[in-house]
């Protein structure tokens, strides 16, 4: 038997991040995505974790510091984006980048029939919100 906890897995697919400070991205996705802590594994002596897992909008979304010296380096995100199905695009935007992410495609109502917008948090990870669409 373990003896970590073993928090319920929400979603059907769940990213899996590494990022450089999972500790640090945990407490910014408190504040950017109102993110929930399920279960965040003690630092190393070194300030890392092997794994943080958080509820974001009723998901699972789960994260780890790399570690180089067990052939797992830090490489900055590219060729994804995390994309969260909301309730209200501009709310959760809005939030976000009063949290500290930048701002890379406000949010507008898109010719396939949602409201998106896209915005990159200070990790490197690119996040994109997808809502209903708003009469303007």
């Amino acid at each position: 038997m373990s003896e970590y906890p073993h928090p319920q897995v929400k979603g059907g697919a769940v990213c899996y991040l590494s990022v450089d400070g999972a500790v640090k991205a945990v407490e910014f996705y408190k504040k950017a995505f109102a993110a929930e802590v399920a279960w965040v594994m003690p630092p190393d002596e070194k300030g890392r974790t092997m794994h943080a897992h958080l509820y974001i909008n009723n998901a699972s979304v789960m994260m780890s510091d790399c570690y180089p010296e067990h052939g797992h380096p830090w490489v900055p995100p590219a060729g994804f984006s995390v994309m969260l199905k909301v309730d209200d695009a501009d709310a959760w935007y809005d939030r976000a980048v009063g949290a500290g992410c930048t701002a890379i495609m406000p949010v507008a109502n898109m010719f396939w029939g949602d409201r998106y917008g896209q915005l990159k948090d200070p990790f490197g990870v690119l996040w994109a919100v997808n809502g209903p669409l708003k009469k303007e």
